[in-house]
């Protein structure tokens, strides 16, 4: 099911009733591919949570439309939508059982979509095995790992098959591990039914892992929509590039003149192209290249061994965070009782952003 959002903005009264209104989403456009899953990113506050509440229908649109296909669903009420909604805390029923729960969205269903008590339950049983727990249908929720109730809480949402399933942060009260597994799971259970799908989230690395396309956020403003890996090739912005990647992007001043880059005193970078000016830099932690002959200096604090890389944390008086992060190969062997130690920098991990708007300023990479 395609979902198309058009100007869709929402507004709250400001609590004081004196100020202005709280705009949460501000003139969304976007039109969602059937079958695909979409992560919707941002830091908290940024709109995200209140979009999905927009599309499911728990909030209404100050201004704007909301398609589903080619139905204007922007009036519908929740329960006519076809829509199945996951929520963080997962809201199961503890009294209930596992069965029960899954069947109990079926159990409501009235007039021509009323079932028999065998064509529930056997929905109830495919979508339990959907999510692989079918050995479960007898415990109650307090009997589960967290990992299992949220499990249950997607079979719940996807048992009468709807139009569109969302997803509102549904790992986040799961331990790190439990995290990686279940979102692989979603992915599995999406492309399986090919329900299209919006995962909510304000952590880059699960929407970047499971998504198709993503959807950076900030203030209820869209910042970039692309597929994950070109939206963390070619931010758009200052805002998009520091808030995708792990490591964060290193954010330096810098000043180009006469078609170089330099960051301190020193040339560090050919940026043809671009005019004489004051920079942000966003230097990615894998754009650095160990070169004992390298333009690029820093003050060396120490260095962490993590395996199959050597992540080299340094300083530099241009740096806006307190450490700059460097992650090469761990067969790259640096001297750890050096002061300092020289880099060359990869021209296509490294993005230059106007010092006063934060915009992307593009060049040629060499």
């Amino acid at each position: 099911m395609k979902v198309v959002l058009q100007n869709l903005t929402k507004r709250f009264p400001n609590r004081n009733k004196k100020g202005d209104d709280v705009i949460a989403v501000n003139d969304f456009n976007f039109e969602i591919p059937d079958g695909k899953l979409i992560g919707l990113l941002g830091p908290s506050g940024c709109g995200k949570s209140t979009t999905l509440n927009l599309i499911c229908g728990l909030e209404t649109p100050s201004s704007g439309k909301i398609l589903f296909g080619d139905d204007d669903v922007t009036r519908l009420p929740p329960e006519n939508r076809g829509v199945g909604l996951v929520f963080q805390n997962y809201a199961l029923y503890p009294h209930l059982t596992v069965l029960d729960n899954i069947l109990f969205p079926l159990q409501n269903l009235r007039g021509t979509e009323k079932l028999t008590k065998q064509q529930m339950q056997e929905k109830a049983l495919t979508a339990a095995r959907l999510v692989q727990i079918d050995q479960l249908l007898e415990r109650k929720p307090s009997e589960l790992s967290g990992g299992q109730q949220q499990r249950v809480a997607i079979a719940r949402a996807l048992v009468k098959m709807p139009r569109v399933l969302l997803l509102d942060e549904p790992l986040s009260n799961l331990d790190a591990r439990l995290r990686l597994q279940t979102r692989e799971e979603i992915r599995r259970i999406q492309q399986e039914t090919g329900i299209t799908t919006i995962f909510v989230t304000h952590d880059q690395d699960e929407a970047m892992s499971i998504s198709d396309m993503i959807v950076v956020m900030k203030d209820g403003v869209v910042q970039q929509i692309g597929q994950p890996q070109d939206v963390y090739d070619s931010p758009v912005n200052l805002f998009v590039a520091t808030f995708l990647g792990t490591p964060p992007i290193n954010v330096l001043d810098g000043r180009v003149q006469g078609g170089r880059l330099y960051i301190g005193d020193a040339a560090v970078l050919a940026v043809p192209g671009v005019g004489d000016q004051k920079v942000s830099v966003g230097i990615r932690p894998e754009a650095f290249t160990l070169d004992e002959k390298g333009p690029f200096e820093v003050s060396l604090s120490r260095v962490e061994v993590m395996g199959r890389d050597t992540s080299v944390v340094s300083t530099h008086p241009a740096s806006r965070n307190p450490f700059i992060r460097a992650i090469i190969p761990a067969r790259n062997k640096v001297d750890r009782t050096a002061k300092t130690v020289r880099f060359s920098l990869m021209g296509e991990k490294v993005f230059l952003f106007d010092a006063n708007t934060d915009a992307r300023i593009y060049f040629d990479a060499e």
